[in-house]
């Protein structure tokens, strides 16, 4: 018999401000690390004010990292020293391996009503991968499988699988599922998890119930974390919730982090940031 898994803690995101300005709630990070591995971070950068998110993430560097940035509305126009350079809309997803290290920049532009929606996800790389080459995917929205179950949920898949559909991003160390689903008022979903696996569930629309022993809901802005398990139940009850499910393996490693760079030991810190200082910290060849 599956057992299903309970919810260990349940955290409201938190109003903060990052890059060169930018208005966000902060959903998890710094202190958290030992309940989210292999996740560091999770940002959520919604918002109908312009002057709130302009200003955008200048050029800045990372190693030792994956960033996930996941765009709802709006979009974000970005570069990196690889010599990429884009957009992502709405609907598409930007998955950057900073491995060795890259320099990058993201900057918001709102919808035409001035709405700037998405998500950044930080995810730990272990120490046989932190120095891996850069690798920088850019998924849109048409190759995102959108699958329909039976009662009406709706589960977009970026990564992982829901039956015999598989999301585009595949190959990545710590066995990720990234899910964005919608669960109409009155019907479950029922998830397969893989045991010790970390899952999480950010609620970004409407109210639902994530753990039926528990009584537990959560609404729009709250994460649960859950205890390991062989699946997931989530109904709706009165309305619609939507939510991204997330998950991954464990690292299980010692974690120095500042700033946009994550290794294994403080001095391996000092070495990055004065690899940067003395212009040394790209290891990688512009395309």
């Amino acid at each position: 018999m599956k057992q299903t898994r309970a919810i260990k803690k349940i955290i409201h995101s938190k109003p903060t401000i990052e890059g060169a300005g930018v208005h966000l709630n902060r959903v998890f990070g710094f202190h958290e690390t030992h309940l989210f591995d292999p996740f560091l971070l999770l940002d959520d950068f919604r918002s109908d004010d312009p002057s709130r998110y302009l200003a955008g993430f200048p050029w800045h560097p990372h190693r030792g990292i994956e960033t996930i940035t996941y765009v709802i509305d709006g979009s974000v126009e970005h570069g990196d020293s690889m010599g990429n350079k884009g957009v992502i809309s709405a609907g598409d997803t930007q998955w950057m391996t900073a491995g060795s290290g890259i320099v990058h920049q993201e900057m918001p532009q709102g919808d035409p009503a001035g709405r700037m929606g998405g998500f950044q996800l930080w995810a730990n790389l272990p120490k046989t991968h932190k120095m891996m080459d850069p690798r920088y995917r850019d998924i849109k929205r048409d190759q995102v499988p959108e699958v329909t179950l039976e009662n009406g949920v709706t589960v977009r898949i970026i990564c992982g699988a829901i039956g015999k559909h598989h999301g585009p991003v595949k190959d990545i160390v710590i066995e990720p599922e990234y899910l964005d689903v919608t669960v109409p008022a009155g019907k479950e979903f029922v998830h397969d998890t893989r045991r010790g696996h970390t899952v999480l569930a950010y609620v970004i629309g409407g109210t639902g119930e994530f753990d039926k022993e528990k009584n537990a809901t959560i609404r729009n802005g709250s994460l649960c974390l859950y205890e390991d398990g062989d699946q997931c139940v989530i109904s709706a009850e009165k309305e619609q919730v939507r939510f991204l499910l997330i998950s991954g393996k464990p690292i299980n490693e010692p974690v120095a982090w500042y700033g946009p760079i994550v290794m294994n030991t403080e001095e391996e810190l000092e070495t990055a940031f004065e690899e940067y200082r003395n212009g040394t910290f790209l290891k990688h060849q512009k395309q």
